[in-house]
């Protein structure tokens, strides 16, 4: 997706990069809201939105909106903004499912969605000083003074008689990363709940300007250790976007075979945690039984557990060893009837199924209007996948099948997961059973395109997770935009709270099975 030159009135500028169609425009900031507008109305979703600061090219600021159409159409446009008080209408009052974007590229870059319906920090913590964008090009760290402690919540306050607020973090018991529930009930009864996330935020976007690509994706993929390939992969294909190339046969097939084994593992992983939070020891512990046997075998193709350091721009760091991908290949039917036999022990629990029945419902329309992906979002019967929706290499020339379901409950959740991990067993198989030969990798001369900007976007066992990249005059990274699954995901989990049990919520949240780190990169 090079840097277009097309201006307001021109002909959107169209490119063909693999499967997926590029369409790219410049809209002026007061026109974006009503383009916007009428691609939703003819099929298209939002898949990301990136602010930029580009006033080093004698230029302002900038937001990006991305969406996806239908048959991988994917509409990429350019706002330009004011210099010194940048601002634009906010589109979330007609794509809810760019709430979070907003407040983030608000927070980071200083760039104010007018109108936007909620416009509370996101990611800065209260007693940041205002004034200070972490994103922006000038930004300097030891520019902000030692920060006072403020332990005040920004959240919504639930009134009435008997009501009660139950804070819950940021610290919790178990391994997890911190993130902060703010529960309003009646009794053990939720009537709102607010979560607010963000507590470790690492500067990751910031961290790799400068950098060159293949220095970059060593922190792109250190995001989040159980979605590492999945940001290697998007990472790398946003950077042969950028070049004009396409990953090598063997590459891109090496690459499907490590997002496949890794979804696998994160299916049954969490499907078992989910037992975790509903006290089924003996499901917890079947499911971390299947989840250490793929991780093993990731292990043996990669070297890392969590296939960490396999990747690169092109296609695969190192070649995947072959007497490895037989073996898997031969021990795909005994994972089945395991994976099989892990179902009908979680569904013949007739105490466990009866805590995750009609426990956490999401509405298609819900997940619909706030752009909710993966698990989630099929769970409640909205079918979108990546894999079949912006088709890349191989899974252009693979049979994929995506379940569904529709009661959009926990019990919902647990069973997608199921369906999804038997699934991606059989594309394992069409993968083991067709390896191409020929180079592991592809040359992404990324040098030969300055200011090129590329998007790269893969299935990841969560959703959609997506890169934005623009490169610098000499092929570094320019500016980097990560929007994960879990981005997209969380602000809809407080949906799910209300009319439940305050009991009821680790088996809520674990039935999303969200990650933390996805945020706080």
């Amino acid at each position: 997706m090079a840097a277009t030159t097309a201006r307001r009135g021109d002909r959107a500028r169209r490119a063909r990069l693999g499967t997926a169609a590029v369409i790219e425009t410049i809209v002026a900031p007061e026109d974006l809201r009503d383009c916007v507008a009428s691609r939703l109305g003819s099929g298209y979703r939002p898949l990301t939105l990136v602010g930029t600061d580009d006033r080093a090219a004698g230029e302002g600021f900038a937001i990006h909106p991305v969406l996806l159409g239908p048959g991988g159409a994917t509409l990429a446009m350019r706002a330009p903004l004011d210099r010194n008080a940048p601002r634009y209408p906010s589109l979330v009052p007609i794509a809810p499912g760019f709430h979070w974007d907003e407040r983030e590229a608000q927070d980071l870059l200083g760039i104010v969605p007018e109108g936007h319906p909620d416009p509370r920090r996101l990611v800065l913590r209260a007693e940041w000083p205002p004034g200070h964008y972490p994103l922006r090009k000038d930004f300097r760290p030891d520019q902000i003074p030692p920060l006072p402690r403020d332990d005040s919540f920004d959240g919504h306050v639930v009134g009435g008689h008997e009501v009660t607020e139950v804070p819950v973090g940021p610290i919790h018991a178990g391994i997890i990363e911190p993130g902060h529930f703010r529960f309003s009930t009646v009794g053990e009864s939720i009537l709102h709940l607010d979560a607010q996330l963000f507590y470790t935020h690492r500067g990751l976007e910031k961290i790799v300007e400068g950098h060159d690509p293949l220095r970059a994706l060593a922190v792109a993929e250190r995001c989040c250790a159980a979605c590492t390939v999945s940001h290697a992969a998007a990472f790398s294909l946003a950077c042969e976007d950028a070049a004009e190339v396409t990953a090598s046969p063997r590459g891109a097939w090496g690459r499907a075979v490590l997002l496949e084994m890794e979804r696998l593992y994160n299916h049954v992983g969490d499907a078992g945690n989910m037992c975790s939070g509903g006290a089924f020891a003996v499901g917890a512990m079947t499911g971390a039984r299947l989840k250490e046997t793929v991780q093993r075998a990731l292990d043996r193709l990669t070297g890392h557990r969590f296939g960490r350091g396999a990747l690169v721009p092109g296609g695969l760091r190192r070649d995947i060893p072959m007497e490895v991908c037989t073996e898997i290949r031969r021990s795909l039917g005994a994972w089945r009837a395991r994976i099989g036999d892990f179902r009908d022990l979680v569904l013949g629990s007739d105490g466990f199924v009866d805590r995750m029945r009609r426990t956490g419902v999401l509405s298609a329309q819900a997940v619909r209007d706030l752009g909710g992906v993966g698990v989630l979002a099929r769970a409640a019967g909205v079918d979108v996948d990546l894999r079949r929706d912006r088709s890349y290499s191989p899974y252009d020339h693979l049979s994929v099948h995506v379940p569904t379901q529709s009661a959009g409950d926990a019990e919902a959740r647990f069973l997608q997961r199921i369906a999804e991990a038997l699934e991606t067993l059989e594309i394992l198989r069409q993968l083991l059973d067709a390896p191409p030969a020929g180079p592991i990798a592809a040359p992404v001369p990324t040098a030969e395109h300055p200011g090129a900007i590329g998007l790269g976007a893969v299935e990841s066992p969560r959703g959609a997770c997506v890169h934005w990249l623009r490169l610098d005059g000499s092929g570094a990274i320019d500016r980097l935009r990560i929007r994960s699954a879990s981005f997209a995901n969380w602000p809809i989990v407080p949906l799910a709270a209300p009319g439940n049990l305050v009991p009821d919520f680790p088996m809520i949240n674990k039935s999303f099975e969200l990650c933390y780190a996805c945020c706080d990169r």
